[in-house]
């Protein structure tokens, strides 16, 4: 009798994409449903933290709903977290998008906006809208189904610098290299969207997938 598929809670804390990330993990093989309670997230095989949106304001709604503590509690109980964008961002300490704010502090860090000039004194537009390459390092799971080096779509204005740097096993350029995905223990999270990045998206979250398959 073949295994059913893994239970993934997207979670919901009012922002938009969340029909797409869906669909996107469905494809991937996952039974993947739109979560808005603490208790349906902490009942998943795995968490998706979709981004879209502005980090404080994001943060506040998962905080309002219950869910920061619900994702927290999952994650130290071993449970696999996948965060896309916005949902890479807020495991961070804190952000300094509209005024500092606190984050999940699963991971030490913070997240600034990107300089209008490089280092080279090269202007930047900002937002970091488009295609670009991810450059895989480390050693995780989920790594080990994927390419060294990708394409995938970017739409964002802010980016993690991390406290540790074991922390960061994808790196991009723009302006200088950036941390675009970052990994450690049960905790994945990528800058990009996936559900935005044609096949190369899909190859990352079927490797999510398959990862928490293995887990369960």
């Amino acid at each position: 009798m073949a295994a059913s598929p893994p239970s993934v809670a997207v979670v919901d804390y009012g922002a938009g994409n969340l029909r797409s990330v869906t669909k996107a993990l469905e494809r991937s093989g996952a039974r993947a449903e739109v979560v808005a309670d603490p208790e349906g997230l902490r009942a998943a095989d795995a968490v998706v933290l979709p981004g879209a949106g502005a980090f404080a304001d994001a943060a506040r709604s998962l905080r309002d709903k219950g869910l920061a503590d619900a994702i927290v509690e999952s994650v130290q109980a071993g449970t696999p977290y996948l965060g896309l964008c916005l949902g890479l961002q807020l495991l961070f300490d804190e952000s300094d998008e509209h005024g500092v704010t606190r984050g999940l502090g699963m991971l030490p860090g913070r997240v600034e906006r990107f300089p209008e000039k490089a280092a080279d004194g090269e202007v930047l537009r900002v937002p970091h809208i488009g295609w670009n390459a991810v450059r895989f390092c480390g050693e995780h799971p989920v790594l080990e189904r994927l390419p060294d080096e990708e394409c995938f779509y970017f739409v964002h204005s802010y980016r993690a610098i991390p406290a540790r740097e074991g922390d960061t096993v994808g790196w991009t350029s723009y302006g200088g290299d950036f941390t675009s995905a970052v990994a450690r223990g049960n905790v994945v999270a990528v800058q990009f969207h996936p559900e935005k990045s044609q096949s190369a998206g899909k190859k990352l979250l079927d490797a999510f997938v398959g990862w928490v398959a293995s887990c369960a």
